[in-house]
């Protein structure tokens, strides 16, 4: 009687492993931490040795974390085929990130700019396998549940937007005003990237290439910075371990012998542009995307390593660059930058917004957000980011939105004859240059705005004032509107681009 022989446990790994495709989703062991989240294979290449190795991207967490992984770190017993079928809703859920935060837990993202309430993060979902778990390819059925088709979908809300009229508010100070008070005020935050769906940013394909990173470090100055996300650099420039960027012109180079060569030549100490405010050594420089071409696409490409989506990086001409640096004795250091649309329909003030990595969570961050309103101010019109925004982004917006409200309703004093001081929603957009809608999500957000006898009444309390108080003792660096020396323009007729 012949007995048919049984695969061993390598045969099993090795028929198991080879079984895995592009769009499979499966349980992923992260690196440095006990964490098993779900994972999509996004690609699959095979070392020189034979080994395979895995793209994959963790659902949702932020992009910025996706990475190759061996097979001894996928998780095959619970792994979930594609569909076959085109019309057949993906498995996959996408992450719109940002730029200006490294947040010390990854976050979700948020697709819906919610005027209620904060983004929910809602913790991503775990396989429950552990790290010394046994060989996962030890059970006899597991090839046959490795092979397993799983037909899932996921259900995402979709948050719905409130409108409010705007009659006449009073702000009362009051100290018990539970929701209030459980509201607080959000410690200042790095702003995120804006993920708008005009100007010089577009969502960007979903595809394999784009979805990969494809650079592996750059030197800029001083810093090595490990990339984030793809970015269409030259291909022989990918293919080298770091790409040397000029931190001047930014410029890049293929080896650090070839930046020596061109730093002896380049004439550039600070960003090729008019500078219009300088404080201490904080300097912003307004380079026009026309008259600058190449540093703009430069900064583009830069840009996008930090930022998860495409950027219109040839197409310079309709945007404006404000450029902020640190200033010592080799020159102006490039911190972060925002750009915005010379001529804007909705009055969006910025397109782009990305603070650096090595300056993020110091406050560089919200001194973009701060300036771009400054310039609105100066402008004498008020703005908002484009929108929708991504999950950090919000959150530092929300940040700067409500202490730039709060500080105005707190030193805003009765007037004779009045018992509360009284202020209406245009009249806090005037002051603080926040466009209004941003203003009523704010004030919605932080739960002080309430109806109480056919008015809107503004409550606030003595907590979220001592809050808010120790939050502003906290910032280090503001804007000083007196270092702001900046003619607007009228972008109107196309012949002054």
């Amino acid at each position: 009687m012949k007995m048919s022989s049984v695969p061993d446990g390598e045969d099993l790994i090795k028929d198991s492993v080879a079984s895995v495709v592009e769009g499979c989703q499966l349980p992923v062991h992260m690196l440095k931490t006990d964490e098993w989240p779900l994972a999509e294979i996004v690609s699959i290449k095979e070392e020189d040795d034979g080994r395979l190795i895995f793209y994959v991207h963790y659902i949702d967490y932020n992009k910025r974390l996706d990475e190759w992984v061996g097979e001894e770190r996928l998780d095959l017993r619970r792994i979930q085929f594609p569909r076959k079928d085109k019309d057949a809703p993906t498995t996959t859920t996408q992450c719109t990130t940002t730029g200006l935060n490294t947040p010390k837990k990854p976050l979700t993202s948020v697709s819906r700019y919610d005027h209620q309430k904060e983004p929910q993060s809602t913790k991503p979902s775990r396989s429950g396998s552990p790290i010394n778990s046994p060989d996962p390819l030890a059970a006899p059925n597991v090839l046959s549940a490795a092979l397993l088709r799983k037909k899932t979908t996921q259900k995402r809300k979709m948050s719905s937007t409130e409108e409010l009229t705007q009659p006449v508010v009073k702000s009362e100070r009051r100290e018990s005003t539970a929701a209030a008070s459980d509201a607080g005020v959000p410690e200042p935050g790095e702003p995120g990237s804006v993920v708008p769906r005009t100007g010089s940013m577009a969502v960007h394909q979903d595809d394999v290439v784009t979805r990969v990173k494809n650079v592996q470090m750059i030197e800029l100055g001083k810093h090595r910075i490990k990339p984030w996300y793809f970015a269409p650099y030259p291909q022989e420039m990918t293919k080298m371990g770091c790409i040397y960027l000029c931190e001047f012109c930014l410029a890049y180079r293929k080896s650090s012998k070839c930046l020596e060569r061109h730093i002896k030549k380049c004439k550039l100490k600070h960003p090729p542009g008019d500078e219009i405010y300088r404080k201490n050594t904080i300097s912003f420089f307004e380079v026009d995307g026309r008259k600058n071409k190449v540093y703009a696409q430069n900064l583009c490409l830069l840009a996008k390593l930090f930022l998860d989506h495409k950027t219109l990086y040839y197409d310079t001409d309709p945007f404006l660059f404000y450029v902020m640096t640190e200033c010592d004795s080799r020159g102006n250091h490039i911190v972060g930058y925002f750009s915005k649309e010379k001529e804007s329909t909705e009055d969006y003030n910025v397109a782009c917004i990305l603070a650096l990595p090595p300056y993020q969570r110091k406050g560089y961050g919200r001194l973009l957000i701060e300036f771009s309103y400054a310039l609105s101010k100066f402008e004498g019109k008020t703005g908002s980011p484009e929108k929708p925004l991504s999950d950090l982004g919000l959150l530092s917006y929300r940040s700067y939105w409500s202490q730039a409200i709060l500080d105005l309703l707190i030193n805003t004093k009765p007037l004779e004859g009045q018992e509360t001081p009284q202020i209406t929603i245009s009249e806090i957009s005037e002051l603080t240059s926040i466009k209004k809608d941003d203003v009523i999500s704010t004030l919605q957000w932080l739960n002080l705005i309430h109806y109480y006898k056919g008015q809107y009444i503004i409550t606030l309390n003595k907590e979220l004032i001592k809050t808010h108080l120790r939050s502003m003792s906290k910032r280090s660096r503001t804007i000083d509107a007196k270092g702001l020396h900046w003619t607007p323009r009228d972008w109107s007729k196309r012949g002054k681009w």
